[in-house]
């Protein structure tokens, strides 16, 4: 199955929501190497096994699978020619009883699980190799009754150990001793007996100092009078492990030798566990086993999200009247959630996984599902998400077949919508021509219009509440649904005129010169309106700036925006009539006749273009000075 598809409907969540159900590591292994199957016969007999572990846990029968753990490790150090420590050959024992306690359990329930019966009796039972560990290994160590010479290696060694702690004790309870001795208790040190000596006495006492204290002030000694049975002690302990490692591997050997068929048990008992883990999330979700088919049919009744607790049930069909499906509705109104619950179910069913629906549910097994949902944008290739869209699309094209799984969310978008909707009938017209089954969801008029004449085609519509404007999650097959932008535009404040304009422009889709001029001629009249309201400013007028509450000088009358260029300051700003009032009109300050350029233009500037305009040499020397000077600058 295609890798973005599994990413895209979230398999590996689902897997991982079965997954806990679980015992052991070994089912846990078998979900995550799980794929979706194309094989009808299989995929029947997944769900089966799925129905009679559900049959045993609604029966109240648990199968033992406690204390059974992943041995796998165990088996590969055994075949590398590894001996097995104490511990692991505990585990192995534990797993070879847990498996004999799963094929006694499973014996008698033919009647409530024949298939999962069945598999129980390639499970070999391996008590005798269950009884030597336990006779052998206590523990974690290995038990003195293992070997008749591994007990006797023991008795020696006790008894070597109890001569030299009656030699020390004897020292340490002379008096001639009891001044160089700091404590009076004989102590190990590694591995060696010795009694704890005053550094200051340490060549006074005959021995081998084995180890000094961190402060240095003592010094622990094997005195000379042990050394002969320190010797025999080493030996004696070298000969048990030597004993202990012989019995160790004799275990392990008996292993080796049946190591097929504890594979075969590891295989059977890693099934159970992941079926047993269906058939539990199979009852936490009140799951059923749909009906199957290999045409294309699906025919969901009341089907849950897996993904979504409490979400709303689904009713789908698509593959008999039609073979593509065209799904209209506003933005956050479920059009994504119902592909991916198409999807995901499918996925599920292929995968041996009952699902949350009503009896009658089928649903049709397909060698390969394809989508094309979310934001695809690729920053690594520089792509747009239109760019990314149409790739993944061309992608598909190729690889898509009559037995194939489309899903597709708002296809087409990302660019022009009129060349966009061309494409997307394009697109799923060929499709259509391979025999693909097609769930495609749209915003663009042209695509429901096309599915609306096609006869294989069919459309189907999000509700939503209208009063309210929430979405109701339910899909109605065979009804067109809106994009509502409209309506959910006036519930937010857009007046009336201005959706009634737009509504002109959705019913003339080639926005005609005559729409166009009329909207010029209102655009117009607004303005002539605004002049007229606020073209009692003229040049020279005396304004307060209301912001900076300070008078200025109008310097430019009102533009189109109504905005007028005030001296402030010094300082040129605009602003709007509406934030300026008259203080005082130019015509009541002014003669008629009067030069505002003094009021604007300082006098050197004045006089400066006075100059320029009778010819003055020294004027157009400067202005070529200044000229010069700019250019050197830069």
């Amino acid at each position: 199955m295609n890798k973005d598809t599994l990413e895209k409907l979230h398999y590996d969540e689902l897997k991982e929501m079965v997954k806990a159900h679980c015992v052991s590591g070994l089912g846990k292994e078998l979900i995550d190497k799980l794929q979706p199957s194309n094989n009808i016969k299989q995929i029947n007999r997944m769900l089966d096994e799925t129905s009679e572990g559900r049959r045993l846990i609604d029966a109240s029968y648990h199968m033992p699978l406690k204390g059974v753990f992943n041995i796998n490790p165990l088996i590969d150090k055994i075949e590398k020619g590894g001996v097995l420590e104490p511990d692991e050959l505990i585990t192995m024992d534990n797993f070879l009883r847990g498996c004999r306690g799963v094929k006694i359990f499973i014996k008698d329930k033919e009647g409530y699980a024949p298939t999962l019966s069945a598999y129980g009796e390639n499970i070999t039972e391996l008590k005798y190799i269950e009884e030597e560990i336990g006779v052998s290994i206590k523990g974690t160590m290995v038990d003195s009754n293992a070997s008749k010479e591994l007990g006797k290696l023991r008795r020696n060694i006790e008894n070597c150990e109890s001569k030299i702690k009656e030699k020390l004790e004897k020292f340490i309870r002379s008096s001639a001793n009891k001044e160089m001795l700091q404590e009076t208790f004989v102590t190990q040190r590694n591995g060696r007996y010795t009694v704890p000596i005053k550094a200051a006495f340490k060549n006074q006492v005959q021995g081998t100092i084995v180890e000094v204290s961190s402060k240095g002030t003592t010094v622990f000694v094997e005195p000379s009078s042990i050394s002969r049975f320190t010797s025999e002690l080493s030996i004696l302990k070298a000969e048990e492990s030597v004993e202990e490692y012989r019995i160790l591997a004799l275990l392990t050997e008996l292993l080796h030798e049946r190591l097929k068929e504890i594979k075969i048990n590891i295989e059977v008992i890693s099934e159970y566990d992941m079926i047993l883990a269906k058939a539990k999330y199979s009852k936490e979700i009140d799951g059923i086993k749909p009906r199957l088919n290999g045409r294309g049919y699906i025919n969901i009744k009341k089907g849950r999200y897996p993904l979504i607790e409490k979400g709303v049930p689904l009713n789908f069909a698509i593959g008999e009247d039609y073979r593509s499906l065209i799904i209209t509705g506003p933005n956050a109104g479920g059009k994504t959630i119902v592909l991916k619950t198409v999807g995901l179910l499918t996925l599920a069913v292929q995968s041996g996984f009952h699902i949350a629906a009503e009896e009658g549910s089928e649903i049709a097994v397909f060698d390969k599902i394809f989508v094309d949902i979310g934001d695809n944008q690729s920053v690594e290739n520089a792509l747009s998400t239109f760019s990314s869209h149409v790739k993944n699309l061309g992608a598909i094209l190729k690889e898509s077949n009559k037995n194939t799984l489309l899903l597709f969310d708002e296809i087409g978008s990302g660019t022009e919508p009129n060349e966009g909707a061309a494409l997307a009938i394009a697109v799923l017209e060929e499709f259509y021509h391979k025999g693909c089954i097609t769930v495609a969801s749209t915003h663009y008029g042209e695509i429901k219009n096309f599915s609306q004449n096609h006869p294989d085609f069919e459309n189907a519509a999000m509700e939503f509440k209208k009063e309210t404007l929430e979405p109701l999650y339910r899909l109605h097959i065979g009804r067109s649904g809106e994009s509502n932008a409209l309506y959910i535009s006036k519930k937010m404040g857009i007046s009336d005129e201005v959706i009634k304009r737009a509504q002109r422009y959705i019913n003339n889709k080639d926005y005609n010169y005559d729409i166009l001029k009329e909207s010029k001629k209102i655009m117009a009249s607004e303005e002539e309106k605004e002049v007229k309201l606020y073209n009692g400013y003229s040049q020279g007028d005396r304004v307060i700036v209301l912001d900076k509450n300070t008078s200025g000088i109008v310097y430019k009358e009102a533009d189109r925006f109504n905005n007028i260029v005030v001296l402030v300051k010094d300082e040129f700003i605009e602003v709007n009539c509406k934030r300026v009032k008259l203080e005082a009109s130019a015509v009541d300050l002014y003669p008629e006749d009067y030069d505002f350029n003094q009021l604007f233009v300082k006098y050197k500037d004045r006089k400066l273009e006075h100059d320029i305009a009778r010819g003055s040499k020294k004027a157009l020397k400067k202005i070529q000075k200044e000229m010069k000077d700019r250019k050197e600058i830069n």
